[in-house]
């Protein structure tokens, strides 16, 4: 199995969904795939399956049904670690930065080249895209403010040099400020080639820099298509993503 992309080639490829909470069922046969290179989202209002399809991607959740395919291999039935060892990496709602580790701990802990790149993501390159980090590298992680701990977490997930990085509420809780700086920071990943996936609640800047967009509604896929036709169809903002 390659470790290098064409771009517009299939990264994920997730058929038919389905996940449940003991006798609650919360995914009703979700599809969606993902190109490499691709900036693409997950929207909806919360608690509509955006999170519970991430944790199934990453088997923190078994899916009941369905398929997840990553780079041409299925998934669904792997341990978490070893989905991540293949390339997945993770930005969580809520940060989960390790509070007793600085920092440079926090970044370094993670570090490896999934994705065999010539030019990988180093402690450098991070703080060269967070300048805020090389600043508070000697900071334990929970002396961080929400949009310090946001970066952190982001630069974590680049360590690992992934095939596909995901983004569980990207902006959640940041103050404006920050959230610019967020978005700057994805729009340069995407320029750098970097596969991505998206989950927040900013659709106007979600068009901006995402190819390819996905809502879902009481766990199933309401709407897909691109975003000039989301970015012309503000009746579907309304009617699924409370806008």
């Amino acid at each position: 199995m390659s470790n290098l992309h064409q771009p517009g080639e299939v990264l994920l490829q997730v058929q038919g969904l389905e996940t449940a909470y003991g006798e609650s069922q919360v995914l009703f046969g979700i599809d969606f795939s993902i190109r490499a290179g691709e900036t693409a989202t997950l929207l909806g209002r919360n608690g509509m399956g955006k999170t519970t399809t991430i944790r199934s991607l990453l088997g923190l959740t078994r899916a009941r049904a369905g398929s997840v395919h990553f780079r041409g291999e299925r998934i669904d039935n792997m341990a978490t670690d070893r989905i991540a060892r293949m390339g997945i990496a993770l930005v969580p709602e809520g940060r989960q930065i390790f509070p007793n580790l600085t920092v440079k701990e926090n970044l370094v802990a993670f570090a490896a080249n999934r994705r065999g790149a010539s030019e990988p993501w180093t402690l450098d390159r991070v703080y060269a895209l967070f300048p805020r980090l090389a600043e508070r590298a000697g900071n334990m992680g929970n002396q961080l403010s929400g949009g310090e701990q946001q970066m952190l977490a982001i630069g974590r997930a680049l360590m690992t040099n992934p095939h596909l990085m995901i983004l569980d509420e990207a902006t959640e809780g940041l103050a404006p400020l920050i959230r610019e700086e967020i978005w700057k920071c994805l729009g340069l990943l995407k320029q750098a080639g970097q596969t991505i996936l998206v989950i927040d609640k900013y659709v106007e800047r979600l068009i901006q820099i995402a190819e390819h967009h996905t809502i879902i509604e009481r766990g199933r896929v309401a709407w897909q298509g691109s975003s000039a036709a989301l970015d012309a169809d503000h009746a579907l903002w309304h009617r699924y993503l409370g806008v």
